[in-house]
């Protein structure tokens, strides 16, 4: 009984705002307002509110929410893990690509040659260092690998 009289209240007082806000020329929120208030309403006269009460104070009914509750942490938990590990076959053709993008012996990638040639220590000029030469062949062997995947 208390539930339903106060659905009706908050039902009665958005329509007021509801009508305060199109007196200021703003129709469609007043009508978004209005559309709002009228749910309570419409809960109580269907019968939800009634059920919704009853439900509340049954033990056994928060029994079931519990149970509902356990259930999707299951579920949730099992495509986490599903997700992480991926299935039989996926692990199987990824262990399969990764052993034949590189040869374990190689010191190259077996796409091709590099795009740049290391230069001799003769001919490399005086304002370059080891480390600099050595991250232009690794942005030419991760070029290499974009290009393979077409990006």
């Amino acid at each position: 009984m208390i539930a339903e009289t106060v659905c009706s209240a908050v039902a009665a007082a958005g329509l007021g705002i509801a009508a305060v806000t199109a007196y200021r020329k703003r129709f469609l929120a007043a009508t978004r307002i209005a559309a709002y208030s009228l749910v309570p309403l419409g809960l109580v006269m269907t019968g939800v509110v009634d059920w919704l009460a009853d439900t509340a104070f049954s033990p056994t009914a928060w029994a079931g929410f519990g149970v509902l509750g356990l259930s999707w942490v299951l579920f949730s938990t099992t495509r986490a893990v599903e997700r992480r590990r991926g299935t039989r076959k996926e692990r199987k053709a990824a262990r399969g690509a990764q052993r034949e993008a590189v040869a374990p012996t190689a010191s190259a990638p077996s796409i091709g040659p590099a795009a740049r040639t290391p230069a001799t220590p003769a001919t490399r000029p005086a304002g370059k260092s080891r480390a600099t030469e050595s991250a232009g062949e690794d942005f030419s062997d991760i070029e290499a690998i974009l290009k393979k995947h077409g990006i």
